[in-house]
């Protein structure tokens, strides 16, 4: 028998309930009952219309026509495509998830209807806007419940096709540098930036390399460089690195005073929105204790309070 509550005056919570103790029962008949039943088997069936459209969910009727459906169904999905969605950031009690999520219209492969359910985007807190993966034309799938009954609560909702993967990858490796790149290290450990001069040009070649890459010569003559310089053009990023002191962070090329090619660094001191070409910089070395035969002696360079340098004295070292 349906049963009435007092009504409450505070209107917060509902005043009225109508519920039949031991549930509602009512026959589906065959075209429903095989839907149901397929879904309690882990599987989505559609319906053919005499036109050949397949109905998802089946039902008994052409919604087109009116006429009786075949009796063929055929396999769908069960990966689908969001045709369309609505974002709920607060979910309420009675919802599928107590996550925001969304409710889609999914239409299923090889059908041509679609389905409204709930699709969990992942964890969110409450309150949140819908995230940028959200949109129509994804792929999802459904979230099969582990006990299953012949309703459509079967399906606990659907999720996206997974498109991307995030695969921790590290690389170990041995670099022998040959004695113009043994010389400079043994510098960076010693506190030094060491370069070579080429006798053709003129140029400071850093790191040294033993020959000029313009003219083609061997090196020889080293030259001990000032630690700090000017950066020539720059990339802020935003993935994380642990070699950065937080993200965003930017990588950049310095020009060393006296340098004839840039190096690649970290900039870091200031704020990445602020980092410009031209800026002056100087080298911020770790602790004396902690330095080896490695460039990571450098942590990054830092901005110096100088005028930024103009543009047209480092646009040939861009």
């Amino acid at each position: 028998m349906p049963s009435e509550t007092d009504p409450n005056p505070s209107g917060t919570d509902p005043n009225h309930i109508l519920e039949f103790p031991g549930g509602y029962t009512r026959s589906v008949g065959p075209v429903i009952g095989r839907f149901l039943s397929e879904l309690r088997d882990g599987r989505l069936k559609g319906v053919k219309t005499k036109s050949g459209r397949v109905l998802f969910p089946p039902v008994e009727y052409d919604p087109d026509t009116g006429d009786d459906v075949t009796d063929e169904f055929v396999d769908v999905g069960p990966v689908g495509t969001v045709t369309s969605w609505s974002w709920v950031p607060n979910p309420r009690k009675t919802h599928p998830l107590d996550r925001p999520f969304a409710w889609a219209l999914i239409r299923p492969d090889a059908a041509d209807t679609a389905l409204l359910h709930a699709l969990d985007m992942g964890v969110f807190e409450q309150g949140a806007k819908p995230p940028r993966q959200l949109k129509t034309g994804m792929r999802v799938r459904p979230r099969w419940r582990a006990e299953r009954t012949g309703g459509i609560g079967d399906i606990e909702c659907f999720q996206p096709e997974v498109t991307m993967i995030n695969a921790p990858s590290r690389l170990e490796y041995r670099l022998q540098g040959g004695r113009a790149l043994d010389r400079f290290l043994e510098g960076v450990e010693q506190g030094r930036i060491l370069g070579h001069r080429c006798a053709v040009c003129g140029q400071v070649i850093i790191p040294m390399k033993g020959l000029c890459p313009k003219d083609g010569v061997p090196t020889s003559e080293e030259v001990e460089l000032p630690h700090t310089g000017t950066v020539t053009t720059f990339a802020v990023n935003n993935l994380p690195d642990p070699r950065a002191p937080e993200v965003p962070f930017v990588s950049a090329y310095i020009l060393l005073d006296g340098a004839g090619l840039t190096m690649l660094s970290l900039v870091a001191g200031i704020p990445a929105d602020q980092v410009r070409m031209g800026m002056r910089v100087r080298a911020a070395w770790r602790p004396r204790a902690e330095w080896t035969r490695s460039m990571s002696n450098i942590k990054w360079f830092e901005p110096l309070d100088e005028p930024d340098v103009p543009f047209d004295q480092i646009k040939d070292y861009l």
